[in-house]
């Protein structure tokens, strides 16, 4: 397994990123290898200095970075030495199984999209996130930020996606999917979330529990996977964020509360493209960047993207 990170991607690069890489590093088999793109000087002199075998990592260098306030299609374009445009050429041609950035948001979905392509039968992909349930394990939000209007027929994809996600990564054998809105009632919501309830009602292969409210989405007795817009998931995932936050500067620990820390997850994929690209937080830090490189790990050990594309393709999951 070949998973490229790019370095210098995120708030702290590359010092956090390539101390969270080494971190990974630790975690992964021996076969394995992680291939870091940047300043190929600059990362083997870190390398050495942190106390590391630069033998036992792949780098290769690129002369340019990809900030994270540049346009996202103008900066694709304009660096193509960049260690994010570099990484998903790697990833195409298949000199890599999996490519993670926590740098530039929009230009990672400019890769994904222009350069990996979506799988054949998707519209639109999307990205989800972790929400801590009341059983000390996760429900699953999405989307939670790549399309702020989505139509029915989108959102009806978002839960054939949610519905393999929990099955591979999150071991769930048959995953409760729900629709979030205003109401449990059937009748309840604007046109948009009234006809996909019908699309989500009509689909056989899907285990479609109703809807279900904003105070619903961390009950492990109700859920699993949370449909949503992506507008309205980037709120949820932002709201979710504050939630540790203000507890830490009111300096109250609770172990519920713990689990709202995304440095626990490190990232998350983008489903519906036809190889592993995982998005991380902007912020972060060794620790996220860790867990943002094994969820790449686990992500490519579970075929995913292979699975997604079988389904897509015979039109069932």
């Amino acid at each position: 397994m070949n998973i490229g990170i790019d370095i210098n991607g995120g708030d702290f690069a590359p010092d956090e990123i390539l101390k969270g890489a080494i971190l990974a590093q630790k975690h992964l088999d021996a076969k394995d290898r992680l291939f870091l793109f940047g300043d190929e000087a600059g990362i083997l002199a870190k390398l050495k200095e942190f106390g590391e075998n630069p033998g036992d990592y792949v780098t290769v260098n690129c002369s340019q970075t990809i900030e994270m306030g540049d346009d996202p299609v103008k900066s694709f374009l304009e660096k193509s030495d960049s260690g994010m445009v570099k990484g998903f050429l790697f990833l195409k041609e298949g000199k890599i199984d999996g490519f993670a950035s926590a740098g530039n948001t929009g230009a990672m979905l400019v890769g994904a999209t222009k350069v990996i392509g979506l799988v054949d039968g998707i519209i639109r992909p999307c990205i989800s996130s972790y929400y801590p349930n009341n059983a000390g394990k996760n429900n699953l939000v999405m989307d939670v930020g790549i399309n702020a209007d989505a139509k029915p027929e989108n959102l009806l994809q978002y839960a054939l996606l949610g519905d393999l996600y929990a099955k591979n990564i999150m071991g769930i054998k048959n995953p409760r999917i729900a629709l979030l809105n205003i109401g449990e009632e059937e009748s309840k919501g604007n046109v948009n979330a009234k006809t996909t309830f019908q699309l989500l009602k009509n689909t056989a292969n899907l285990n479609f529990i109703g809807n279900v409210e904003g105070g619903d989405l961390h009950k492990a007795e109700l859920v699993d996977v949370i449909i949503t817009d992506g507008f309205t998931g980037n709120i949820v995932l932002k709201q979710a964020e504050s939630f540790y936050n203000i507890l830490g500067n009111r300096k109250i620990s609770d172990p519920y509360f713990d689990n709202y820390n995304y440095e626990n997850y490190g990232g998350t994929p983008v489903l519906g493209i036809n190889k592993t690209v995982v998005v991380g937080h902007g912020k972060s830090s060794d620790i996220a960047v860790k867990n943002m490189i094994l969820l790449t790990g686990n992500i490519i050990n579970s075929q995913l993207s292979e699975k997604i594309t079988k389904a897509f393709e015979y039109g069932t999951n």
